[in-house]
């Protein structure tokens, strides 16, 4: 369906993408049909020792739909890119596992987004973490920059998944870890259902 999308359409889908996510930045609850917040935490199986020291307005704003760090460790002194950081709970989960030697930074398109994750930043304390504003099919970042690089449930949402997977290799390290948790179709959509924009946005 994405090939065949024309520009107006293109423009539709990421101005519906955005004002969603500029919606959940403000209220998350009730913008998703599955577990958010702490409770949302709990059931992608986050580590406790970790949701302790996060902030209650950090926790309560998850609305992640996996546990990118069940695919592999972040080691003391990574550097770690998180695309489509939302709020930012991943992105600090990752300072704290990279720790003060480390470098995180969490990239969001949605700006409401950055400037709420900028907010929680401030309630942690960490200075190894930074928030920008930018798309996934192109990263503003140097070849090689990164050991991580996560994503929670964003690269579903991306237009050029494909423009997408090869910016994250780019910035990855040789021997680096790309870490995506996600949602799949795993059978085809119904077919009055199959064509319509809304799909992407819903």
């Amino acid at each position: 369906m994405t090939h065949d999308l024309t520009e107006a359409e293109k423009g539709l889908i990421h101005e519906k993408i955005r004002g969603k996510f500029a919606q959940a930045a403000a209220a998350p609850g009730g913008c998703f049909r599955y577990p958010t917040g702490r409770e949302g935490l709990k059931q992608q199986g986050y580590p406790e020792a970790i949701l302790v020291k996060l902030p209650a307005a950090l926790s309560d704003a998850f609305c992640g739909v996996g546990n990118p760090f069940r695919l592999g460790p972040v080691y003391p002194g990574d550097a770690v890119l998180d695309v489509g950081c939302g709020v930012g709970v991943d992105t600090l989960i990752a300072a704290l596992l990279a720790g003060p030697q480390g470098r995180v930074l969490g990239l969001d398109v949605t700006p409401e987004m950055i400037a709420k994750a900028r907010e929680n930043l401030a309630l942690t304390g960490l200075d190894h973490v930074a928030f920008e504003v930018g798309p996934a099919e192109s990263l503003p970042f140097l070849n090689n920059t990164f050991d991580v690089v996560i994503s929670n449930g964003v690269f579903n949402l991306t237009l050029n998944k494909e423009q997408a997977l090869r910016e994250a290799h780019r910035v990855l390290k040789p021997g680096g870890r790309l870490m995506v948790a996600d949602m799949m179709l795993t059978a085809p959509l119904p077919e009055d259902r199959a064509d319509r924009i809304d799909n992407w946005y819903q």
